[in-house]
């Protein structure tokens, strides 16, 4: 039988609901040490003396750290962050001092007794203000950072961490010809991940300058590199354990915590030491997902045809640069989303302000410009008088359009339009309601509208990204599959087991998944992030499973005296292809087979696989021409809402979500992405975000105030379908679809809003109290 397609249980469920699963916080070592941060309450501000005197007095306290005794800088694309908070401080909730104790409570009782002397800085919050002549600089010494050259653009004596530029055609003369011009700004704010699990480090400083991590992070090899960069040390000397991982988002992507608590071991004399970051830590002391200004503007024929579109995206990257500026220069590549447009200007900034920094969230900045990109067609198609879904049909990015980097769409790259006629199709778009119809709600006090947005996403990589894996026999005949991408919740691991098991033609149950990535051990992967795991690690997988499978044959042609090509496999078996009752069993093979006088012959078949990305190209700087992804996930959504006249309450009475994944491999995971993707998309998209007083002081960062979903806003009907384009060198045509589901529900939500009360709503979060002063405007209440 075939497991593609089938939708079989994670293989992890036994594991995690027995509560046998083991995460970071669940490990003890012996001597080990607990740690605590010292955070700054000030948004900007110069640190004039820190006196830690009193801590390193404290009974049980084993090791002080402060800014000046740590010369390092840490960062993925651009080192631009202090460990600990060095001359001045740049966001409220930044460490500025951290302590190691023998319990939790001498370690916070030892940060109390820390004295710090602050004077305080101009601060800017707005990057639109950040990016002006006159604005505070957050970062004096940009100019002398490290960064990724040739990727990423700086602006030293400014706040632009990165400034990636996107030139296609001639956008003056595409305005020229426009019938309307239509311009108009979206706004988003910072939003926190919240995974369920907080983050969590274990730090070992071992003799001779050798590290132990145990860490709640996406991408163990990530993160053994970006430590032997920033502490300068071999990675040969570096030992990363990722165990159960509970949850990610993006935010545990890179390294946090990780140089900090093995600096404190190392003070500590190398005992080990635990710092878990408490959950106002995750909102006001490590990353989020950046805040967003979008301006647009787009000229469009009479016909419905865009014909120029001029965009500037202005991303609030907080105090450092972390992922924020690869986030920009993805907006950079795909920021107009999936529309055949043949004049484009794009400018994505990224811009430090006095912010709590940002970094990779689901969606990786898409769903943040698609936001803006929706809203923005939906105005279009109402300004020159066109059904928004007509419009969008006409615009789209079909086989044989040019993307704005100048790829070629093809057949196989996979169909927004089947997408968007799924979707329409589903909530039923083409019955509009009539007046009389739209009276009798206004009447009842409820007033119903629908809306559709579409999507697209690729992975946001650097040139070179591979990964490997590594299957080995087992002596009962069972497979153990290593590979180093994290399965974070996701499923990737069970979908891996499934194509396998496909591969090697042997029942799912009998692929084992070795849960724990370690780099001491482990085949390398570079990061579990972009939505490119299932595609490339199930590449890796299929590829080592087809090593052993030659193994096995060359083997069992001695074995069957067949000539290899005569050879099959199936049932767990090699047999000859016109003989089957001829045959030699896996288990006989897995560690070498045994001929009946005792002769042995061949031995444990361990099969390697890899993949690497394809064919991509560092971006033109000044055009952005080049190709910037191995693969396109489309999608769309289309949704059904209920506006309370009175309040503004917004009930979700249906969302249909469709995408295009090349093939599914597991439809019970994939429908499971996609459900907790538009559950969290609703969450951003209708009360999240982060809430600062003017002195730069997060004032929500805990769930007491920062809401998200519960089962009472999940709406009354999610339905999810999928378009299958095959994706040539996806494994058995797959495309990932991780990320996508989040992407555009809030943009589907406000056209939706629209469609109801005839008022756009440009800035998020679509709030009850945004929705009723709409409503106000509207004259409906």
């Amino acid at each position: 039988m075939s497991y593609i397609g089938k939708g079989i249980p994670r293989v992890e469920s036994f594991e995690k609901v027995t509560g046998i699963a083991k995460y970071v916080n669940d490990l003890m070592l012996p001597g080990m040490l607990y740690a605590k941060m010292l955070l700054s309450p000030h948004a900007h501000a110069k640190i004039k003396r820190i006196d830690v005197s009193r801590a390193k007095e404290l009974p049980g306290v084993k090791a002080v750290l402060t800014g000046e005794e740590l010369n390092y800088k840490q960062g993925l694309y651009l080192r631009d962050k202090d460990i600990l908070a060095k001359g001045k401080v740049r966001y409220q909730g930044e460490p500025v001092a951290a302590v190691a104790a023998v319990s939790e409570e001498i370690a916070e009782q030892a940060i109390s007794l820390i004295e710090v002397e602050y004077e305080l800085l101009p601060t800017v919050f707005d990057p639109v203000e950040a990016i002006k002549k006159d604005a505070p600089l957050v970062h004096e010494e940009l100019g002398s950072y490290e960064f990724m050259k040739g990727v990423f653009h700086p602006v030293p004596g400014t706040n632009i961490a990165n400034h990636h530029k996107l030139r296609k055609g001639d956008v003056e003369k595409g305005f020229k010809e426009s019938y309307k011009i239509i311009e108009n700004e979206f706004r988003m704010p910072q939003v926190a991940h919240v995974p369920m699990e907080t983050h969590v480090v274990i730090a070992e400083w071992l003799p001779n300058d050798r590290i132990k991590l145990y860490t709640s992070a996406q991408s163990p090899f990530a993160v053994r590199n970006l430590m032997s960069v920033t502490l300068g040390i071999p990675h040969a000397r570096i030992e990363v354990e990722v165990p159960y991982l509970g949850g990610g988002f993006g935010g545990k992507a890179g390294i946090h915590l990780e140089p900090l608590t093995a600096l404190l071991s190392k003070k500590a004399g190398g005992r080990p030491v635990k710092l878990v970051a408490k959950r106002e830590e995750e909102f006001n002391t490590l990353p989020c997902r950046q805040a967003l200004v979008a301006r647009i503007k787009t000229g469009v024929s009479k016909e419905g045809r865009i014909l120029a579109q001029e965009i500037t995206y202005y991303w609030d990257a907080g105090a450092y640069a972390d992922y924020g500026v690869n986030i920009g220069r993805a907006a950079g590549y795909s920021g107009a989303g999936p529309y055949d447009i043949e004049n484009v200007k794009l400018d994505s900034y990224t811009i430090y302000t006095n912010h709590v920094f940002g970094t990779a969230y689901r969606g990786f900045g898409h769903v943040e410009f698609m936001w803006a990109i929706e809203r923005q067609m939906d105005m279009v198609a109402h300004e020159i008088g066109m059904d928004p879904y007509e419009f969008r049909m006409k615009n789209v990015l079909k086989p044989g359009s040019i993307t704005i980097t100048g790829e070629k769409i093809r057949e196989n790259t996979g169909r927004v339009d089947k997408c968007l006629e799924s979707v329409a199709k589903e909530i039923g778009w083409s019955k509009r309601k009539t007046d009389e119809e739209k009276k009798a709600e206004i009447a009842n006090g409820k007033i119903t509208g629908k809306g559709l947005a579409v999507l697209h996403k690729a992975p946001a990589m650097p040139t070179f990204t591979s990964c490997s894996a590594v299957a080995k026999f087992n002596d009962d005949g069972t497979v153990s599959i290593s590979v180093s991408g994290t399965d974070m919740g996701q499923g990737t691991y069970t979908a891996l087991a499934q194509i396998a098991a496909d591969t090697l033609k042997m029942p799912v149950e009998k692929i084992i998944m070795v849960w724990d990535c370690d780099t001491k051990t482990d085949p390398y992967d570079w990061q579990t992030v972009a939505s490119r795991f299932l595609f490339m690690g199930g590449n890796a997988v299929i590829r080592a499973c087809n090593d052993m499978i030659e193994q096995m044959k060359e083997v069992a042609s001695a074995v069957l005296r067949a000539p290899k090509d005569e050879l099959e496999i199936g049932d767990e078996r090699v047999y000859i292809k016109h003989n089957p009752d001829e045959y030699v069993t896996y288990k006989e093979l897995a560690l070498g087979y045994v001929y009946p006088n005792g002769n042995a012959i061949g031995g444990p078949i361990i099969g390697r696989g890899k993949y690497i990305a394809q064919g991509l190209t560092i971006l033109d700087p000044e055009t952005g021409q080049g190709l910037p992804a191995i693969d396109w996930t489309y999608g769309a959504h289309g949704v059904e809402v209920e506006v309370d006249i009175k309040t503004g309450d917004l009930r979700i009475k249906k969302i249909a979500s469709t995408f295009d994944v090349g093939k599914v491999i597991n439809k019970l995971l994939a429908e499971g992405q996609v459900k907790g993707g538009v559950v969290q998309g609703i969450g951003t998209g209708l009360f999240e975000g982060y809430i600062y007083n003017k002195e730069g002081k997060l004032l929500n960062n805990s769930f007491t105030d920062y809401k998200i979903p519960t089962a009472k806003d999940i709406p009354d009907e999610i339905v999810t379908d999928f378009v299958e384009t095959p994706q040539l060198d996806g494994p058995y045509g797959a495309r990932g679809v991780a990320e996508h589901p989040m992407i555009s529900v809030n943009a589907a939500i406000a056209n939706a809003i629209y469609d109801a009360i005839g008022v756009n709503i440009n800035d998020q979060p679509l709030t009850s109290e945004r929705i009723w002063k709409a409503l106000k405007e509207a004259g409906l209440n």
